[in-house]
């Protein structure tokens, strides 16, 4: 492993599954058409999970089949589903498979609530020029 990554073995191999989770999610979308999907990294905004992956569906019984196929893609890729909620009225229905959250939702709805904006923020950057110049003027002197 190169010396500048900061991952354990283990946590790579996660970041792997997670990967693999987050393409089988979109794969499982777009089959059954879905629009506009979008991924999003978050684990620096939340410790619960590391992705937001958010998809349009036209009507309600497309929403249900979406968030059915992403429930049976996954439960065959070996994720376990944690939750499902919304589908009782199948304008946003919610898929928790712990590491990712999928929100599948008609676009009024999806346009109300702007996820994308909530969960698309920017990663802090972090202070290592600091870090640098003074262990160059410690050279120095």
């Amino acid at each position: 492993m190169p010396p500048n990554q900061d991952h354990t073995k283990g946590e790579t191999q996660e970041l792997m599954d997670i990967r693999k989770m987050e393409k089988a999610v979109v794969a499982a979308l777009e089959d059954i058409k879905a629009r506009d999907i979008v991924v999003l990294k978050v684990a620096h905004l939340s410790p619960l999970f590391e992705r937001v992956i958010i998809a349009s569906a036209d009507s309600t019984r497309q929403v249900k089949a979406l968030a059915d196929n992403v429930r049976e893609k996954l439960k065959a890729f070996g994720a376990s589903v944690i939750s499902t909620e919304g589908e009782a009225s199948g304008e946003w229905v919610l898929v928790d498979l712990g590491a990712i959250v999928v929100h599948v939702m008609q676009p009024t709805i999806r346009q109300y609530y702007n996820l994308e904006e909530l969960w698309d923020q920017p990663e802090p950057k972090k202070p290592r020029a600091r870090k640098k110049a003074a262990e160059s003027r410690a050279a120095a002197h």
